[in-house]
């Protein structure tokens, strides 16, 4: 079973306690009004995220860029999310809080920049000299959260890693990109962020862009495993287990015979639909 820790929730800010090691996601003590802040950003969810028929969801950028109404209250969401302080909430709430706000941000980055073919051609700005600007839009400082300005590398590797030591944090967030696991249409929630986590972590491993078994044996898999191999195990074993772990048929019993990673694919077009 998956573990949480409980630590100080923003970047750079010291840990000033020793974490707590939690079962599972708690019910969090406001999450019913965190909840209701989020259905504005639910509404827009629903109107502009489509699941296809090839299991990859998509956003109708292009729709949504077009709609300045939608646009103010997207921008109106993350306004609301940055006055709140993600430091007094449980694990759970913040989590879906943070996993929220970075997927928020990513959408709003994109419908600025938009049309793209990829969100790798956003570059970040205000960095300095730091050559992984050139590589995406993660190093720009998007917004303050309790005095802390932060980027989408600030959320997701400053905070959201470290704190919760889960690996389905990479379910959670979306860069944007086919092969990245799906943007769900609906905000996080902390009553039911366990079951969701899991369920996304299933879509994404039983889906080919996650993991796939050739008929002579090799295991391919998403990148992801790759670039966050120590979140998996740090091991092509430890990876493989993750992979049973949420594992359906056919793709389980395929996975029995195999005990190495084949190779490793991504697709960084835009998840446009």
């Amino acid at each position: 079973m998956s573990r949480l820790t409980r630590r100080t929730l923003l970047v750079g800010c010291a840990v000033l306690a020793a974490p707590q090691v939690l079962p599972a996601f708690a019910r969090s003590s406001v999450a019913d009004d965190r909840d209701a802040s989020t259905a504005a950003y639910d509404t827009l969810l629903a109107r502009y995220v489509v699941p296809g028929k090839d299991g990859v969801t998509r956003v109708r950028y292009a729709a949504w860029r077009a709609n300045d109404a939608d646009l103010q209250d997207l921008n109106a969401f993350i306004g609301a999310q940055s006055n709140l302080s993600p430091s007094t909430f449980d694990a759970a709430t913040a989590f879906a809080y943070w996993a929220n706000l970075y997927n928020a941000l990513t959408l709003r980055v994109v419908l600025r920049a938009y049309p793209v073919s990829t969100i790798k051609s956003i570059k970040s700005t205000g960095t300095g000299f730091d050559l992984k600007a050139f590589s995406g839009p993660w190093r720009t400082k998007l917004v303050e959260i309790e005095g802390v300005p932060m980027s989408l590398d600030d959320i997701e590797h400053g905070t959201m890693r470290p704190t919760f030591g889960d690996p389905r944090v990479h379910y959670a967030v979306n860069c944007a990109s086919i092969g990245c696991p799906n943007l769900v249409g609906t905000a996080w929630r902390a009553a039911t962020l366990d079951a969701d986590l899991d369920a996304a972590a299933r879509a994404y491993v039983n889906h080919p862009r996650g993991a796939a078994v050739s008929d002579g044996g090799s295991l391919e898999v998403s990148s992801l495993y790759k670039w966050y191999k120590e979140d998996f195990g740090s091991s092509d074993k430890g990876v493989i287990r993750h992979l049973q772990d949420f594992a359906t048929e056919p793709l389980a019993s395929a996975l029995s015979g195999v005990s190495r990673i084949g190779g490793y694919d991504y697709d960084w077009s835009l998840n446009d639909a």
